[in-house]
């Protein structure tokens, strides 16, 4: 057994480092995704188009995250991020400049690149640095500041809308935001720097321990340095983590499939029944706020009780509140049914807040994460991506009620996946 002594953790040092550029870039990506569907059928798109264009932020993301885990461990965190900051605002001028659905299209894939990177530099770090004991905590709070981006930004669209009366007028949110992160990024101290010693003690403390695969079994020497060796490429990790990657990652996948309808269905939702937008914007920010204050209360769950308390009251609820919905599109109450369910679907999606990259951090290599986790946010993405692409084909071929329907379906699937594979790869051990 290691007599190395746990590498020091603060919560106060990593609070301006880690979470504030989080939070400055999450506001203006909060502001600017709900009003895409709005700027889309402004444009003359479809509601189908509309919610293609919007599934488009997810797919940036999924493009971005196998080449995020390569530029983050190859160049650092603070450039990745400086340079994801910069691509945001490319991709928003882009949007602005030319008045046609598909420079919308492209610039909201190049917000979706940007935010790949943007989330990938912080959750590697956090992965290397925050002990086990706290690992839940530590990243279901930076679910939660996206979060909290994600609940405020919503509230200052509905303000700029109002004020502006411009669906448009939102997107310089974003690139206000984006210019804040670059300033903060340059004025505080590098991170990885200032956390390196710590990172280092940490690393020289789980290489002195045995290594295990992701099932617990002991692995011999050849194939510990094997294991270190693949975990430098993105493909390699791919290769030699495929069993919990589909596994695992494939519950996770659906579990990010429904987070990521939400936040199109809402919008489409009030379009559909025809809410005004600035009232759309309060509804779907008051269901972010809710989403955002269970973050801790996540993370206290899984660090106390396991992982799965997390996950799959969370997938449940979720599912039921999607397939709820659908049934009350036509009802006389259905902005009433619609800010209801809005609450219990942002409930339902804060109980899990922080568990994705949670489970990720719990199954990657500790000397080099950011290749794996490259991979298992690529299955995640891959869920964010195809969900609101089968909403928006769905809803072209039937309607937006019988995606709602397929979509919730698609969440007890996931519950009952990661329900059987969670215990096997990630055994709770409880805390003292």
């Amino acid at each position: 057994m290691s007599s190395a002594a746990p590498s020091p953790f603060s919560w106060r040092s990593i609070i301006l480092p880690v979470y504030l550029p989080t939070l400055v870039f999450s506001i203006g990506e909060g502001a600017m995704i709900p009003v895409i569907p709005l700027v889309a059928t402004d444009r003359g798109a479809s509601l189908a188009l509309a919610g293609l264009v919007a599934a488009l932020v997810m797919v940036g993301e999924l493009l971005g995250d196998l080449p995020a885990g390569w530029v983050v461990a190859r160049i650092g965190e603070r450039p990745a991020m400086i340079g994801a900051a910069m691509l945001a605002v490319i991709g928003v001028l882009l949007a602005l400049g030319v008045q046609e659905v598909w420079a919308l299209g492209v610039g909201v894939v190049l917000l979706g690149l940007a935010a790949a990177v943007f989330g990938l530099a912080r959750h590697a770090f956090l992965t290397s640095y925050a002990p086990v004991r706290v690992r839940a905590r530590a990243l279901s709070t930076l679910g939660g500041v996206f979060r909290a981006g994600w609940a405020v930004g919503p509230f200052v669209a509905a303000a700029i809308i109002a004020w502006t009366g411009s669906n448009e007028a939102v997107f310089w949110v974003l690139v206000a935001a984006s210019f804040a992160v670059v300033g903060v990024l340059v004025l505080l101290p590098d991170p990885e720097r200032v956390f390196g010693a710590a990172r280092v003690a940490r690393e020289a403390s789980v290489s002195a321990a045995p290594v295990t695969d992701a099932s617990g079994r002991p692995l011999t020497a050849g194939e510990a340095e094997a294991a270190q060796e693949s975990s430098a490429s993105v493909f390699r990790a791919i290769r030699d983590h495929r069993g919990v990657l589909a596994r695992i990652g494939t519950g996770v996948g659906l579990l990010a499939a429904l987070r990521a309808s939400r936040t199109v269905v809402l919008p489409l939702w009030s379009v559909s029944i025809g809410m005004p937008p600035e009232q759309a914007a309060i509804v779907i920010g008051i269901s972010g706020t809710l989403d955002f204050a269970m973050f801790y209360v996540s993370g206290q769950i899984m660090d106390r009780f396991g992982r799965l308390w997390s996950a799959i009251p969370g997938l449940v609820g979720m599912a039921v509140g999607h397939i709820a919905l659908a049934f009350t599109h036509d009802l006389p109450e259905a902005a009433a049914w619609f800010t209801v369910l809005a609450v219990w679907l942002g409930l339902a999606n804060g109980v899990t807040s922080g568990i994705i990259m949670t489970l990720g951090a719990d199954l990657a290599p500790k000397q080099n994460p950011a290749p794996f986790l490259g991979a298992f946010r690529t299955i995640a993405d891959v869920g964010s991506a195809g969900a609101p692409l089968a909403i928006s084909a769905i809803t072209s071929i039937v309607s937006i009620m019988a995606a709602n329907v397929v979509i919730g379906v698609l969440g007890l699937v996931g519950a009952a996946m990661l329900w059987r594979w969670v215990p096997r790869y990630v055994p709770h051990q409880r805390r003292r």
